[in-house]
Formats: C-alpha cells, sequence, structure tokens
C-alpha cells in the first residue's frame, strides 16, 4: 500500500499523453539510531530558536521570511507565494524530454530515488503505456520537475508495476576527477602480482545482495545504549587503529589467499546456527511496566528508545 502522502503529487506526459501521477520518496531515515539535543543537568530537551542577527531577539514564527542577499547585509524579500507562481511548467508536470540509454549515464550524476504511482484509475492506460515503452529496451526517460523551489532533471525507468525517478545532478554539481587522478603516476604492474590479485578478486566474488549489508557501527551504538539502560557504565576508551604490517607486496598478496581459503565456509548444518557470543538481555519496554521481553543485543531500539537521550 502506498504511502498517506506522496511527496508531490502532478502530471506526467509524453508528447500528447498525459497522467495524473504521485511521487512518494523512496527512501528513509527513521530506522536509524538517532540523538535530541538535550540538557545535561536536567535531562530536558532542548529547543531551537532563531534570533534576529542584529537586534539579538527571538523571531516568531508568523515574522520568518525568506530573502535572497545580493549585497552584504542587503536582502530581496520573497514570498512562498510570489515562488509558487513563478510561472514554470515542471512545477507541477514532469515532461518527458528525451529517452537516452541508460548505460551512457554517469553513475556520480545520480542523486535520490523516488517512486511514482498513477494517481487515479483515469490514467492508468497512460502510465502503463509510458512504462511498457521503455521496459526491456536499456532506455531511460530524462525529465523535468520542480522539487523544494528547485527544478531537477530526473531519470525514469520501469520498477516493478511502477516507475522510479531518480533526480541527477547538475554538472556544476559534479568534481572533475582529474583534479584528483592527475597526480596519480603510472605503475608498471607485474604480470604475476596481477594474477595474485585477479585470483584474489575472483574468489571474493558474489552476487549483489543488500540484506546482508551490516551497520556494524549503529549495531555497537544499540550494544552501548543498551548496556547504559541497564545501568552499566559505558566505556570511555578509544580504540587505537590498528597499525598496518609494512610487508613485500608479493608476501601480502599469497598470504591473503591464503587467509581467503581458510575462511571459505564450510558446508552448511541443518538447523539454526547460534551466533558466537551471541546473548540475551532482558530490556522493558516503554509504556508497559512489569513487562519484560527477550531481545538479541543486535536487535534495533524501539521508537521512543531512539529520541531517548
Amino acid at each position: 500500500m502506498a504511502p498517506a502522502r506522496p511527496y508531490w503529487k502532478g502530471y506526467l506526459r509524453l508528447a500528447l499523453v498525459t497522467c495524473p501521477i504521485a511521487l512518494y520518496t523512496g527512501t528513509t531515515s527513521t530506522e536509524r539510531v538517532s540523538f535530541r539535543q538535550v540538557n545535561k543537568k536536567s535531562g530536558n530537551r532542548l529547543r531551537q530558536q532563531l534570533v534576529d542577527e542584529v537586534t539579538r531577539e527571538p523571531v516568531p514564527n508568523e515574522d520568518k521570511g525568506r530573502g535572497y542577499e545580493y549585497a552584504k547585509g542587503a536582502y530581496i524579500l520573497v514570498d512562498d507565494d510570489e515562488l509558487e507562481a513563478v510561472a514554470i511548467e515542471s512545477n507541477h508536470t514532469i515532461d518527458i524530454d528525451s529517452f537516452v540509454p541508460r548505460k551512457e549515464i554517469d553513475e556520480r550524476y545520480l542523486d535520490s530515488p523516488f517512486y511514482i504511482t498513477p494517481e487515479d484509475q483515469v490514467g492508468q492506460d497512460a502510465f502503463a503505456v509510458i512504462r511498457e515503452a521503455m521496459r526491456g529496451k536499456g532506455m531511460v526517460a530524462l525529465a523535468r520537475v520542480v522539487l523544494a523551489k528547485r527544478e531537477r532533471v530526473v531519470m525514469l525507468q520501469p520498477w516493478a508495476k511502477g516507475l522510479m525517478a531518480t533526480t541527477l545532478r547538475y554538472p556544476y554539481e559534479i568534481r572533475d576527477a582529474k583534479e584528483y587522478f592527475d597526480d596519480i603516476p603510472n605503475v608498471k604492474i607485474a604480470p604475476d602480482m596481477l594474477k595474485l590479485a585477479e585470483h584474489i578478486v575472483a574468489s571474493k566474488s558474489a552476487h549483489f545482495d543488500p540484506s546482508k549489508f551490516v551497520d556494524h557501527y549503529e549495531e555497537a551504538v544499540v550494544e552501548m545504549l543498551k548496556k547504559k539502560q541497564a545501568g552499566v557504565p559505558a566505556s570511555r576508551e578509544h580504540a587505537a587503529p590498528r597499525a598496518p604490517n609494512v610487508v613485500n607486496l608479493m608476501d601480502a598478496l599469497r598470504r591473503s589467499i591464503g587467509e581467503e581459503k581458510k575462511r571459505a565456509p564450510a558446508p552448511s548444518k541443518k538447523g539454526r546456527k547460534r551466533i558466537e557470543g551471541q546473548a540475551e538481555m532482558l530490556l522493558p519496554i516503554p509504556g508497559k511496566k512489569g513487562k519484560e521481553v527477550v531481545t538479541k543485543p543486535t536487535a534495533r531500539l524501539s521508537a521512543r528508545q531512539k529520541k531517548a537521550g
């Protein structure tokens, strides 16, 4: 089921074919551990307040505005209504300009993903026609749309029953790689070293599986928060970075292959495996007095626990 609130609503147009659509953000950060700013003495949450730069007086919400600084300390005041009235068609329509091969788009230009769905039954057929015209052709559409008071170029491609729109960065937002790579010297690699390195690459080859991505830092933070919640003091010692061993490159490559062979997975056994060192903790669920649940140390905190502290 689609989220209740679209990020943007308007129309998708290809030549004379138009259909109403809704655009939803394709990513979320709600599952991340987040922190609030608090008063260390009282434990109360802090609130930020805007103040006038000259008078140093707090500014109420109704007096907040938007201004363009055309000279030092001089601003042109602009209201939201004035920005909304700017006559750009992409304010309300995603107009497809062209179709290009997907492989020609530099990965550095890709920004944020969004999902596009048809908004009502009337536009279902037009939406499906636009979607299926691209499917399997290796082509993506380039279009324009105004998001957050800025016109963005978006790349459209079929995604399941809908479309995925990925905002693209403008050329001036991409730094020239030559500034960083031109000073890297050309190194002649010995054939034997290259073969060993290629062997390591082949031994580590796998299929892309994002379900295996693990944020080890966040897991460690969650574990630390659980200990503090249980009254166990958190360590304040900083782990020193491990100094790399200076070894012969050929020896390092050979040793790497040996280590990979040692780490090769053993034949799988039936039954659930228990991770070494895995323990169980009893933590109270906020809002449920006298009740406890068993949770794994790597389990995520509840929404209220994340916001706490």
